[in-house]
């Protein structure tokens, strides 16, 4: 199992416009087209500091070969929308990914292969 990990801030402002972006918007459109091909879910943290609201993304998929067919050969770049450019301040220019190693979360200490 691969997680997909990036980061952007936000203004104050921008955090719930972002965040129900996030929520109602890209993860649904993601589920829609990505369930069956590897893609497992999401999870999103989100912290105010300070002047900026941080976000943290993490997508989850069966392999990396997975994360490739969704975001290319070019894996370690974000995929990021014209309406999520909008909201943000800054963002991350790669994307990391890590393999699950262990978890004592019941949803995830079976994880596939």
């Amino acid at each position: 199992m691969i997680c997909r990990i990036w980061h952007g801030w936000t203004t104050p402002d921008n955090a719930n416009m972002y965040d129900s972006y996030l929520q109602n918007e890209l993860f649904p459109r993601i589920k829609r087209e990505l369930t069956g091909r590897g893609y497992l879910g999401y999870h999103l943290l989100r912290a105010g500091k300070g002047a900026e609201v941080e976000f943290v993304t993490m997508l989850w998929f069966d392999s990396l070969n997975s994360v490739k067919a969704f975001a290319g050969e070019n894996y370690a770049t974000p995929v990021i929308s014209d309406k999520a450019k909008s909201l943000l301040s800054r963002y991350t220019d790669r994307v990391e990914h890590y393999e699950l190693s262990g978890s004592n979360c019941p949803r995830f200490q079976s994880a596939p292969e």
